[in-house]
């Protein structure tokens, strides 16, 4: 589980293949390092790092980054393995099961608890200790069995956006901070007519992360956990009320049709067209709104909560993790480039290149000071705190597609929503 602290390409490119098959050929052909020598034993070395940053990355300024790190170390060469994410994850899993994953990987948080069991990634708490490595300015470290197997480098916070001259046209002056005030503007929004709708929640099984970005961060806004003592707890008032609340926006119309195939870029797409005047997304989509459509006005705010709730609001975040293959046969130079990427430097340096927030408790991302959005958003998370209960659960995505088939049978009319929480923790329990 995610252990948290209130706080604030150049070698390869391995996007678009297709197979299983070909994946695994390519994981074989990348496979662990070619040491040279060996870094643990002394000598060049090269390592491979697999990553689905880069191409998020203007371009060129990863790669940039990469060469500062292998002037400090000329010891070390790094070989970027860079894809999209669903390529990332798919040859991931491919080379975890060949024994065959690149030294230093990057890691979603959903995937730590199936490769630690696995036995594929490191013991980072271990490789930490036998480099003296200081871990207090991480902001956090994603541990199973209270060992550390990955560290969030950089976090992407999921505030609400909303369009702001779509509000206004409705008649309401401000973003909602409660549900009550978010079912108002939604409807008001909605009553506007044409293909106009109030909110959008992307309900895809195929890419079931809206599950935990759009329903259960209405829970964390509130204080409230879909967990109790580390085991699943779906059926609780929180969870309950929160899951209520959505079914009644589906009741009332109000939200975007097609949320049962809809994934988070459609999401994206529908608010980005002016289609839907609130949504929960990654700060990671204001340059690409921006650039998409210039004119439109949007601002972010914390998610709303319940009314009377005044406690600190969990905020969902998703963050790009990096860990260590346990098959990588220069360990040493693999955590020398973590170690590097966690510094405080580079750290707020990266951070400022993704639009995101850092993972290092002193690093300052650049745009926090030049963007007024994301000096709001830097504000909310600063007020809240981070809460992603998937992140390193066991089998997370499942959890999360097997609570949308429960939730997408109840607002089809199938079964209530208490019925579909009973018939979630029935399931989970089986996976925990």
């Amino acid at each position: 589980m995610a252990i948290q602290r209130r706080m604030p390409r150049r070698a390869v490119m391995f996007a678009g293949l297709a197979t299983t098959a070909a994946t695994a050929l390519v994981l074989s052909g990348c496979g662990s390092s070619d040491s040279g020598g060996g870094s643990d034993s002394g000598g060049d070395v090269t390592i491979e790092f697999a990553q689905w940053w880069e191409p998020e990355l203007p371009d060129g300024e990863f790669r940039a980054l990469i060469d500062k790190f292998e002037e400090k170390n000329p010891e070390i060469t790094v070989d970027l393995v860079s894809g999209p994410y669903a390529s990332t994850k798919e040859q991931l899993f491919a080379g975890a099961a060949s024994g065959t994953m690149p030294d230093v990987v990057g890691l979603d948080g959903a995937w730590v608890n199936d490769f630690a069991s696995q036995g594929v990634i490191t013991d980072l708490t271990a490789l930490m200790a036998e480099n003296d490595y200081d871990d207090s300015e991480l902001a956090s470290q994603i541990k199973v069995d209270d060992k550390t197997y990955m560290i969030p480098v950089v976090n992407f916070v999921y505030p609400m956006f909303t369009n702001d001259d779509l509000l206004a046209e409705a008649g309401v002056d401000a973003p909602p901070t409660t549900r009550e005030e978010f079912a108002d503007a939604a409807e008001k929004i909605t009553a506007l007519g044409g293909d106009t709708s109030g909110w959008v929640l992307p309900l895809s099984l195929e890419a079931p992360n809206g599950v935990q970005n759009d329903v259960m961060s209405w829970v964390w806004a509130s204080g409230g956990s879909m967990l109790k003592d580390g085991q699943p707890d779906l059926t609780n008032d929180d969870v309950t009320s929160a899951t209520e609340f959505i079914g009644d926006l589906w009741d009332s119309g109000v939200i975007a049709s097609g949320s049962f195939t809809m994934k988070e870029q459609d999401k994206v797409e529908e608010f980005t067209n002016g289609r839907v005047g609130m949504m929960i997304d990654s700060l990671a989509h204001i340059n690409l709104i921006r650039e998409t459509n210039p004119d439109l006005n949007f601002s972010i705010s914390a998610l709303p909560a319940e009314e009377g709730y005044e406690g600190e609001r969990g905020i969902p975040y998703a963050s790009w993790g990096i860990g260590v293959a346990e098959n990588s046969e220069n360990k040493d130079a693999a955590f020398k480039l973590v170690s590097f990427l966690m510094s405080e430097e580079t750290n707020s340096e990266l951070s400022t290149m993704a639009n995101a927030f850092p993972g290092n408790t002193n690093s300052v991302p650049a745009f926090v000071e030049d963007d007024d959005l994301f000096a709001k958003a830097f504000e909310i998370y600063q007020a809240g705190y981070p809460a992603n209960e998937f992140t390193g659960l066991p089998v997370a995505e499942e959890l999360m597609r097997q609570l949308g088939e429960q939730l997408q049978s109840a607002l089809d009319g199938q079964q209530s929503i208490p019925d579909a929480l009973e018939k979630a923790q029935a399931s989970w329990e089986s996976e925990f």
